[in-house]
């Protein structure tokens, strides 16, 4: 139990860093790594991967507010933007969790691992966006906040993979697009703490110190950690080669991707 134990306080710290540097709530990192000791538990196959959703998001709640203060202090934030897309966020999030308490452990694992690729090459493509575009109006901004939500929930991260590229495309620079992310992962965290939450509650196979599809003891040691590392990431971001860091990050997604496709075939 020490080493799994151990094992969250690492993924927390890892997760972070990657919060604050890149502006992605670290789900990416903490939901395969989440897998990874469930299973060494002994959970359930059923309720895995529901379980690292859940506990994902919820940590995200924390880690956001601790990546996002830092970023508003740099004066990256750009809370015009945050306020648009607030209220479709929400309504998305909740929705993504209420959908993925209905699906089955192999088929969100197999939707996370194509996430995971489409991440990885949307990264490598660094596709530039036509001068003249801008960030939409409040009606546009309310879809695009559904749709981010709407697959933050299925695969439990912050929204910083569809949110930073959707900002860049629209002529955000990236240091202000990584820092309005993280300030968007919040709403997303909330309800999608909410919803999975409410519908792991009547489930009957969760691990003891589980409160719905929330593992406690996984989100007290990534919290503890992420919190304190988060900012860090914030300074490396503002003093780092971006670009470069998300080729190298990219590259460790398809590695993980690959190793939970081979888990599922």
């Amino acid at each position: 139990m020490t080493a799994i134990v151990f094992m969250y306080v690492l993924v927390g710290a890892v997760a972070g860093v990657l919060a604050g540097l890149l502006g992605i709530g670290g789900g990416l990192v903490i939901v395969p790594m989440l897998v990874f000791c469930f299973v060494r538990q002994g959970v359930p196959d059923a309720v895995i991967m529901h379980l690292a959703l859940g506990t994902s998001l919820a940590s995200i709640m924390f880690t956001a507010v601790s990546s996002f203060r830092a970023h508003h202090k740099r004066g990256a934030v750009h809370w015009d933007v945050v306020r648009k897309i607030v209220i479709g966020i929400f309504s998305g999030t909740f929705l993504g969790s209420c959908i993925a308490a209905q699906l089955s452990t192999r088929f969100l694992k197999g939707f996370f691992v194509v996430f995971l690729y489409y991440v990885a090459v949307q990264m490598l493509s660094n596709k530039k966006p036509r001068p003249s575009r801008q960030i939409p109006g409040h009606g546009a901004m309310f879809g695009v906040g559904n749709v981010i939500g709407i697959v933050s929930s299925l695969v439990g991260i912050g929204g910083g993979t569809l949110s930073v590229p959707f900002m860049i495309w629209c002529n955000m620079s990236v240091h202000h697009a990584i820092g309005t992310s993280a300030a968007i992962g919040f709403p997303i965290a909330i309800a999608g703490t909410m919803g999975y939450l409410y519908n792991g509650l009547s489930v009957q196979s969760l691990p003891e110190f589980s409160l719905g599809y929330i593992y406690l003891p996984a989100l007290l040691g990534i919290v503890v950690t992420s919190v304190l590392t988060a900012p860090l990431g914030v300074r490396l971001a503002h003093s780092l080669p971006v670009d470069r860091l998300k080729r190298v990050f990219a590259i460790l997604l398809l590695v993980v991707a690959t190793r939970m496709l081979i888990g599922i075939l």
